[in-house]
């Protein structure tokens, strides 16, 4: 795990909401497991999504949570703000996922800053 990494987690309640800027992860996106959980019209439609995202809509996370847990590094959550994807970021805390990120502002503050 890169030091931005360590640093970004650190040693926080698991009930805290660790915020990932869209600079920094743009900077991170291969070292990161991004899981968006919009819907599938939403991922493919205007916004897009960002490279090598999955599409695990919020109404399905729940049988992808085991897996999800198991990844090894990073995850960062996204959706189209950032209001379904910090509750999504909780549950995967709350199963046991160590290091996950909200993107703050989703995938409107990705494209606002060009990406």
């Amino acid at each position: 795990m890169t030091a931005f990494f360590s640093r970004l987690f650190g040693t926080k309640p698991a009930d805290q909401t660790d915020w990932i800027e869209p600079a920094d992860l743009a900077q991170h996106v291969s070292d990161t497991l991004i899981v968006d959980v919009r819907g599938p019209g939403e991922f493919t439609g205007p916004l897009g999504h960002i490279d090598g995202a999955r599409n695990i809509p919020l109404d399905t996370l729940a049988g992808e949570t085991d897996a999800l847990v198991q990844h090894q590094g990073p995850i960062v959550v996204v959706c189209h703000t950032d209001r379904r994807s910090a509750p999504a970021a909780a549950h995967l805390r709350q199963a046991g996922a160590t290091e996950v990120a909200v993107l703050r502002g989703g995938m409107v503050a990705w494209r606002a800053e060009g990406r």
